[in-house]
């Protein structure tokens, strides 16, 4: 069984915090096993200026089990698979304890993107790219920062709002944003054919 009475109080920690780290999570829904956590890109990076967002799901065990984490936020890093969002960490594999926190959890993901592995990659062809060409790859995330991970920051509001207005319900125009990174015109398609 999961223990919520902790991701509540770790929830409340990270909310006490987010001006320090800028990193929050929140529930997605009523139920505590499935959160977004949200990580700024960090400064001196390709994804410096960058809001990334990252599903997160409470196994049956948690803590004693790693949260399972991707980027819902697409992102071109040799340690995440820039087609899923995998992330290749072994802190959410067999490096897990118990006595680390959602908090930790992603400022180790933030980290990450700070400090590439691409000796141990989970996207091969960023890794390769990381290894061969390193403006190439430099240039390719900060553009992938600059398409993905700030449109879907700014603006979401506004962009609910203009749905909203379309006559299509508030609590869905919201989900299926967050569902497609922020894009309205994919968005606005999943609306329009659902």
């Amino acid at each position: 069984m999961i223990d919520f009475a902790r991701v509540q109080k770790e929830l409340q920690e990270c909310s006490k915090d987010i001006a320090g780290s800028g990193i929050r999570v929140n529930p997605k829904s009523d139920n505590l096993a499935r959160l977004t956590g949200i990580i700024p890109g960090p400064i001196g990076t390709p994804y410096e200026g960058g809001t990334f967002q990252i599903d997160i799901t409470l196994p049956d065990g948690y803590p004693f089990e790693p949260p399972k984490m991707q980027f819902a936020t697409k992102v071109w890093h040799p340690n995440i698979s820039s087609q899923s969002g995998a992330i290749c960490l072994d802190i959410l594999k067999d490096q897990w304890s118990p006595a680390l926190t959602l908090k930790t959890a992603l400022l180790s993901v933030q980290a990450l993107l700070s400090a590439p592995q691409p000796d141990d990659p989970q996207d091969a062809v960023v890794a390769q790219q990381y290894l061969k060409d390193y403006q190439t790859f430099a240039g390719t995330a900060r553009y992938w920062t600059e398409t993905f991970a700030k449109a879907s920051s700014l603006g979401v509001e506004e962009k609910v709002q203009k749905f909203v207005e379309m006559g299509f319900p508030e609590a869905l125009a919201r989900s299926t944003l967050e569902a497609v990174g922020g894009d309205e015109n994919i968005a606005l398609e999943k609306l329009c054919s659902g």
